[in-house]
């Protein structure tokens, strides 16, 4: 079982920080990509950003010059860094990461978490 939990969500006021982490963990033998995506309501929900294992990022243009992803591979750990928050920026964040569970000719699957909740007050 792979288990992801997001955390740092909260109120924020427009202009503000947050930092949002999630935490992988379970019988896990390799994670690949991490990334987070968002959701806000009444919409789709779509991809904020992705870190692949060496390192690389992408993120959406939407967040550009203000959100940075980051992992930490030995603790299992992806990170990402909100400034410069705006209303627009409301949304459900969730962690998800492509991963090989433990266990002979176990497939690489994708998993979620929950979610954390970012509000952004104008």
């Amino acid at each position: 079982q792979v288990q992801l939990v997001e955390s740092g969500g909260g109120l924020v006021q427009a202009g503000g920080s947050l930092r949002l982490s999630c935490a992988a963990s379970g019988s896990i033998f390799s994670i690949y990509a991490m990334g987070w995506y968002r959701q806000a309501p009444g919409k789709q929900r779509v991809m904020v950003a992705t870190i692949t294992s060496d390192g690389s990022t992408s993120h959406a243009d939407s967040v550009k010059g203000r959100f940075t992803i980051s992992r930490d591979n030995a603790k299992n750990m992806v990170y990402l860094q909100m400034n410069s928050l705006k209303p627009e920026d409301t949304a459900v964040y969730y962690c998800k990461i492509t991963a090989r569970p433990m266990g002979v000719l176990t497939p690489v699957a994708d998993y979620w978490g929950k979610g954390t909740l970012v509000t952004v007050s104008s």
